[in-house]
């Protein structure tokens, strides 16, 4: 089993930049990792992918060239960077990992992954 714990949401002004970061327990288990978030009244949504075995990434449209995401194996954690946050960007940021392959078109569909966290809110004002 592996148990997922985000830390670091927090609120923020619009144009401003946080890391929100995973803990995962077994993180040799997982072959991907991923940020997904869900604002109220919306449907949860793929944010960043990360390869764990590869280090290959992939980014939602709405992020992309904002937000990084990153591993470090040593710590078993993964980090979401997001800079030049937007309002829109507010949401429940949960960490999700998958155990096994993962077809590329299927990087962002949250009933692939295995495993979640509790999520971390992160607000940003304008």
């Amino acid at each position: 089993q592996v148990q997922l714990v985000e830390s670091g949401g927090d609120s923020v002004q619009a144009g401003g930049s946080l890391r929100v970061s995973c803990v995962a327990s077994e993180y040799y288990r997982s072959n991907y990792m991923a940020w997904f978030r869900q604002a109220p009244g919306k449907e949860r949504e793929g944010v960043a992918v990360i390869s764990t075995d590869y280090g290959s990434t992939y980014y939602a449209d709405s992020v992309k060239g904002r937000f990084t995401i990153s591993q470090d194996n040593a710590k078993n954690t993964v980090y979401l960077q997001m800079n030049s946050l937007k309002p829109e960007d507010t949401a429940m940021y949960y960490c999700a990992a998958k155990v096994g392959r993962l077809w590329v078109a299927d990087v962002f569909k949250s009933d692939k992954y295995n495993y979640w966290g509790q999520g971390t809110q992160v607000t940003v004002s304008s």
